[in-house]
């Protein structure tokens, strides 16, 4: 690549996975909303976790006057523009960063990412009320999708379309980690105590598939009750869905092959498979699932900077 590409390449990447990160931002926030309004149970379920899934550092406090947590962590997703991780933040620095990538991109494409900011401008602070939030999730989550679409169907597969790819691509297999580090394994915790609830605790296992999109595509693969075992190792191994983990990397392989001297790039990939493959999801209330999603969210990490380091000048 040349310089300037490389510059532009910065550009695609982090504007993808910003992108990315709002939309699975959505559907993460759409999928406990859901969660807490149809649990059969009338213990009170803390909206704490969501921060910690979406990868925010910061202390939430939560007032009095907001028991579980739900308006204080739904402005912070949401709408918070100081917060690294809402979708405000990732939504305005995905514009910026293909505001100056427009002459490589479909025009329609800079029509779905300036709509979908024009969008979240308009109603994110209004999104944290109740009767306006599933509303503007699912916006964000079609807008994105959509872009995703037209980038496939009228973008040349050159240089440009396989960056956006990678980025889209190490953003959502993050994402899936950090469901399976966080939920999962508190609901793993929660099982290994003596409880008797079980119908609670298949509504939590759906919640965690409805988060990345996978339960109708979980049943069709298992045919069978939902279990908690089952559902870590569809999302961490089952490759022929595309938000797994492996079916993340495999895309990676795939999209990665296409780029010049990408030989670093699945080095650092087959570093990342190896981390997957020792994952112990099972055993010890969860803690163990936790410990294995943090050393393959490194890998990740470390999997993400050597892309930056071949093809990307440092922008973010």
């Amino acid at each position: 690549m040349t310089v300037l590409l490389a510059r532009t390449a910065g550009r695609l990447y982090w504007g993808a996975r910003y992108v990315e990160r709002a939309e699975d931002t959505a559907r993460i926030v759409r999928a406990y909303n859901d969660l807490v309004v149809d649990y059969p149970s009338d213990e009170l379920l803390r909206w704490e976790p969501l921060a910690v899934i979406a990868g925010s550092r910061v202390e939430i406090d939560v007032p009095s006057d907001d028991p579980s947590g739900e308006f204080t962590v739904l402005r912070h997703l949401l709408a918070d523009r100081s917060a690294n991780s809402s979708i405000a933040t990732s939504v305005a620095a995905a514009r910026e960063n293909f505001r100056t990538t427009r002459e490589v991109m479909p025009r329609e494409a800079w029509q779905a990412i300036n709509q979908l900011s024009q969008y979240v401008d308009a109603t994110a602070n209004g999104a944290v009320d109740r009767r306006l939030r599933d509303r503007f999730l699912v916006r964000v989550v079609e807008i994105s999708r959509r872009l995703d679409g037209i980038l496939e169907s009228t973008m040349t597969r050159s240089d440009p379309f396989q960056i956006i790819r990678l980025g889209r691509l190490i953003e959502r297999a993050d994402m899936t980690t950090r469901v399976l580090g966080v939920a999962a394994a508190g609901i793993l915790s929660l099982e290994s105590a003596d409880r008797t609830d079980l119908v609670d605790d298949e509504v939590r296992w759906m919640s965690v598939l409805r988060s990345v999109s996978a339960l109708q595509m979980y049943q069709r693969a298992t045919r069978g009750p939902i279990d908690g075992m089952a559902v870590v190792r569809f999302l961490l191994d089952y490759g022929a869905f595309p938000r797994s983990v492996q079916g993340c990397f495999d895309a990676i392989r795939r999209t990665a092959g296409e780029l010049p001297a990408s030989s670093a790039v699945l080095d650092a990939l087959a570093e990342a498979e190896a981390a997957l493959a020792a994952a112990h999801p099972g055993g010890e209330g969860g803690a163990e699932l936790d410990r294995s999603m943090d050393v393959v969210q490194r890998a990740i990490a470390h999997l993400g900077d050597t892309i930056c380091r071949r093809y990307v000048d440092g922008v973010m």
